[in-house]
């Protein structure tokens, strides 16, 4: 880990949260280019990538790992059905500890540990004080459900994606930091199906593309994409159970305030396949920046300015932007040369 976690800090409420420099530069900046259109931006997850960048390792730990953790913690206690798994998805629950533990144990050796003799496992997790010996594939003998024993241990969202019939079906996961949508609600679906509100992508066969390659997706070939929306205040749980403490935040934004209240979300998705279950899991780990912050690098500032400035009408409304894109678009527009 190049960036040692820090004390936390907090997304609601007096919202403490900030990047050090360090983390400012190793922000996952997702636009290559000047204007935005979807695409099927999937690319191989090779590792180790470049050292020190969020795509160094299979999952990557920073800086505001007890932050996220204590934000799960308190969003479960809100909500335990934010983590969920139906019986069929033990198997992949168990697929991802192991990969979890490996990765981690392998990535990180200075905060993690894992031991296995058999089925005899001992994990220790130095950062959250966490030692467990258990039997794998036993849950009785873990503490929590194995979903959420080890969801509750690793920064970003997750969801377990069954295959089956030449599709994928969201039939487990532990989500609570989602960019305005609820597990509770799309568990069960298909791929197309919890898809379905997303403007233009459908009109130019981006999921039907995507489909045909992640159900293709071999073992030990993870993939990965970024995916983007802003949000208002360092807040990670914006989703649809907790509208009525984020969705006026969006008419809060003035021109005095941008740079402090509207922060860029990005999202690392990546998708590897499971051994033993063949599912899919999805992975979701979500970075924010605030303008204030983005705007140190020029390159950046000019680049969302003219992103934001030609974004197609359908995107801004359904990436919930409409209150204060105008009030952005303008307050960028000082860091553009060419406007």
């Amino acid at each position: 880990m190049r960036i040692a976690p820090k004390a936390i800090q907090t997304f609601r409420d007096d919202f403490t949260y900030s990047n050090s420099p360090g983390a400012i530069a190793r922000f996952p900046f997702p636009f290559p280019e000047d204007e935005y259109r979807y695409s099927v931006n999937i690319e191989p997850h090779l590792t180790p990538g470049p050292e020190g960048s969020v795509y160094e390792h299979l999952f990557d730990i920073d800086e505001h790992y007890l932050s996220e953790m204590a934000e799960r913690n308190l969003v479960l206690q809100e909500n335990p059905k934010r983590c969920l798994a139906m019986p069929h998805m033990d198997l992949a629950c168990w697929d991802m500890i192991e990969r979890v533990m490996v990765a981690f144990a392998t990535d990180y050796p200075e905060y993690f540990a894992l031991t296995r003799e058999g089925n005899h496992w001992i994990w220790e997790n130095k950062l959250l004080n966490q030692r467990d010996e258990f039997t794998f594939g036993d849950s009785s003998t873990l503490p929590l459900p194995p979903m959420e024993y080890i969801g509750r241990q690793v920064q970003g969202d997750f969801a377990l994606l069954d295959q089956r019939e030449g599709d994928l079906f969201m039939d487990a996961g532990i989500v609570t930091c989602p960019a305005d949508w609820s597990l509770a609600f799309d568990a069960g679906m298909s791929f197309s199906e919890w898809h379905g509100p997303v403007p233009l992508a459908h009109e130019m066969g981006v999921f039907d593309r995507a489909l045909k390659y992640l159900v293709a997706i071999p073992v030990g070939r993870p993939v990965r994409r970024l995916n983007w929306t802003l949000t208002i205040n360092a807040r990670m749980d914006t989703s649809p159970e907790t509208y009525p403490a984020w969705g006026m935040d969006r008419a809060s934004v003035t021109p005095d305030n941008v740079g402090e209240k509207v922060y860029l979300r990005v999202e690392l998705q990546v998708l590897d396949r499971m051994p033993r279950s063949n599912a899919l899991m999805f992975s979701i780990r979500t970075y924010l920046i605030s303008m204030q912050d983005l705007v140190t690098r020029p390159d950046w500032a000019k680049r969302l300015h003219r992103v934001m400035k030609t974004l197609p009408p359908e995107l801004v409304e359904y990436k919930g932007l409409s209150r204060f894109h105008p009030t952005l678009v303008q307050w960028l527009a000082q860091f553009d040369p060419a406007n």
